[in-house]
C-alpha cells in the first residue's frame, strides 16, 4: 500500500485485497484513508470491524462451478454463505459496497452470482454500487469480452448505477516477456496414454529444462496453466512430432511443467520459448535450496529504427548491459520477430 501511494495513487482508488490480512496492515489502511477492502469470511470481517470501522467492503464471491475437487484451493465466499456474511456485516456496522469475483475462468456464472449477492445486500439494507470482475488471462480476453459485456448489460445495466472495474494487470504485462529455457537432459519413455496416442504410436520423450516450478514456473504450483512452448530452432513443416513431457531440473515429482504436448524430437542444448511470461515468471524463486533456482536474467529487445529514435533517452550503460537492438530486413515486420527475454 505504501508503495502504491508513493506513486501518487489517491487512497480512494486503492483496493486492499488479500483473504488474510494482518491487523497492522488493516490499521495502516485506516490511518491512510484506504477504505476499500476485500473480505470473504466472518473472521476477516470481525477483524476489519475492530481495526477499520469505516471500511467499505467488497464481498469476494466464488462461483460454485469453480470448485473442481476437494484438493483445490478456493478463495471467496460461496453463494450460499453470502447472506450470513452480509447480515453479520450489518450487525457489526460495516458497510458492504459491492462484490468482487475471483473466478477468471467462469465469468458468466460469476456475474450472475454477483447479481444475486447485490439483491441480498439490497434486501438487508446495503447500497452496493461496485462490481469488480477480477483479472483475466491475456489469451482469453478477446474470446470472452463480448460474452462478459453481454452478461454485465443484462444483470447490471447502466440504469443500475453500478460501477464496473477489473484487474487486467496480467493482461498488460504478460505479453511483454518471453521466457527462454534450455533443455539440459532427455529421456525416452513409453507413450503417455494408449487412449490418446501421438501419430503412429511413437515413443514419448521426457525433457528436463533449465528452469522449473521453483523458479519462473512457480505459477504451476498454484494450478496456473502452462501452455505448450515453441521450439527455437529451424524445423521443416512436415517434421514429425512426438508426445512430450517437460520437467524442471530438480528431479522431484512436483517439478512437472507441462504434462503433455507435441514437439519435434529435441536434443540437449535446444531452446524452448514460453510466450506471455511477464505476469508471474520474473519474481524471486520460490526457494533456493536445495534446487538453487535463480531469477533468470532479463534482456530488453528493441527494433533498430525505434532504437535510433530514442536519441538521448537511453544511456550508454543501459544499452551495453541489457538492451539489444535488432535489424529488420525489407520483408520483415517487428511483429514477426520473436526474441527470448
Amino acid at each position: 500500500m505504501e508503495l502504491v501511494q508513493s506513486r501518487g495513487i489517491p487512497p480512494e482508488d486503492i483496493i486492499y485485497s488479500g483473504v488474510c490480512k494482518q491487523v497492522s496492515q488493516i490499521k495502516y489502511a485506516a490511518k491512510n484513508g484506504i477504505d476499500l477492502l476485500i473480505c470473504d469470511n466472518e473472521a476477516e470481517l470481525r477483524k476489519i470491524a475492530r481495526s477499520h470501522p469505516n471500511a467499505k467492503l467488497l464481498l469476494q464471491v466464488s462461483s460454485e462451478t469453480s470448485y473442481q475437487d476437494e484438493m483445490s484451493m478456493a478463495f471467496g465466499c460461496s453463494l450460499k454463505d453470502c447472506r450470513h456474511l452480509l447480515e453479520s456485516a450489518k450487525e457489526l456496522g460495516v458497510q458492504v459496497v459491492g462484490v468482487s469475483t475471483y473466478d477468471d475462468d467462469v465469468y458468466i456464472h460469476a456475474i450472475s452470482d454477483a447479481r444475486c449477492v447485490f439483491d441480498m445486500g439490497e434486501d438487508i439494507g446495503f447500497n452496493m454500487k461496485i462490481l469488480d470482475i477480477g483479472g483475466v488471462c491475456s489469451n482469453m480476453l478477446f474470446q470472452i469480452k463480448n460474452a462478459v459485456m453481454a452478461m454485465v448489460e443484462l444483470y447490471f445495466p447502466p440504469s443500475s448505477g453500478v460501477s464496473l472495474i477489473a484487474e487486467p494487470g496480467s493482461y498488460f504485462v504478460s505479453s511483454a516477456f518471453t521466457l527462454a529455457v534450455n533443455i539440459i537432459s532427455r529421456e525416452n519413455s513409453l507413450p503417455l496414454s494408449t487412449d490418446d496416442p501421438s501419430p503412429n504410436d511413437e515413443p514419448a520423450f521426457k525433457y528436463y529444462l533449465s528452469e522449473g516450478v521453483y523458479g519462473p514456473f512457480a505459477g504451476k504450483l498454484a494450478e496456473t496453466l502452462i501452455t505448450a512452448p515453441s521450439v527455437h530452432k529451424i524445423t521443416t513443416l512436415d517434421a514429425p512430432v512426438f508426445c512430450s513431457t517437460l520437467w524442471g531440473p530438480s528431479g522431484d515429482d512436483m517439478d512437472q511443467i507441462v504434462e503433455h504436448c507435441l514437439l519435434p524430437e529435441l536434443n540437449v542444448g535446444d531452446w524452448l520459448l514460453f510466450t506471455n511470461a511477464g505476469a508471474y515468471s520474473l519474481g524471486q524463486p520460490v526457494c533456493t535450496e536445495p534446487h538453487d533456482s535463480l531469477t533468470p536474467p532479463v534482456f530488453y529487445v528493441i527494433c533498430s529504427r525505434e532504437f535510433e529514435m530514442q536519441g538521448n533517452g537511453v544511456t550508454q550503460e543501459t544499452t551495453l548491459k541489457n538492451l539489444i537492438p535488432y535489424f529488420l530486413n525489407s520483408c520483415q515486420t517487428a511483429a514477426a520477430f520473436s526474441v527470448p527475454a
